[in-house]
């Protein structure tokens, strides 16, 4: 997705943060960074479970569907 950034590219945005923040504003702009990411990544996890939860599921279903078909008919 994203190219592998190496030092320069690192320095650069750190730089370019800089210039357009200042030094003063810095730590608070990378703070709220920080809340935002860590809020998208819980957010990931529990919808990634909420996806597995309804996998499973599923699985179950078609796990029944498969064993009522399996079953002789009843006379």
């Amino acid at each position: 997705m994203f190219p592998s950034l190496g030092m320069p590219e690192l320095i650069l945005i750190i730089v370019l943060a800089l210039i357009i923040f200042g030094p003063r504003k810095l730590p608070e702009v990378g703070k709220s960074l920080g809340k935002t990411l860590g809020e998208f990544r819980r957010a990931s996890i529990s919808s990634f479970g909420e996806v597995t939860k309804v996998k499973e599921e599923i699985s179950n279903e078609v796990q029944q569907v498969k064993e009522v078909i399996k079953e002789p008919p009843k006379a």
